[in-house]
């Protein structure tokens, strides 16, 4: 099993950025694919990244493709989701999260963190 806390959110401009963390606390952190999910107001919530556990492969949903990076330390236990040129659609809670699936990519995930608001302003 394995316990999640993401941090780094906060309020920024549109066309600027913020790097939310998730710090992974348990066993065989390396062992897991990772993802990022967002939930905004009203909206059902929707998968954003995943990072494969052995760091090869990445994939993201169209609308962050080229502004959002998802990056893992597996020494530190933490997956990093860099975030630029936001808009204030990006505006959402974000959550980290974690399975054991083999499917990639991966789009069910077992274990969550309990998010973090991200605010975009226009």
């Amino acid at each position: 099993q394995v316990q999640l806390v993401e941090s780094g959110g906060g309020l920024v401009q549109a066309g600027g950025s913020l790097r939310l963390s998730c710090a992974a606390s348990g066993h065989s952190f390396s062992t897991y694919t990772m993802g990022w999910f967002r939930q905004a107001p009203g909206k059902e919530r929707e998968f954003v990244a995943t990072i494969s556990w052995g760091l090869i492969n990445t994939y993201y949903t169209d609308s962050v493709k080229g502004r959002f990076t998802i990056s893992r330390d597996n020494t530190k236990s933490t997956v990093y989701l860099q975030m630029n040129s936001l808009k204030p659609e990006d505006t959402a809670v974000y959550y980290c999260a974690a399975t054991t699936s083999s499917t990639w990519p991966a789009y069910e995930y077992e274990y969550w963190g309990q998010g973090t608001q991200v605010t975009v302003s226009s």
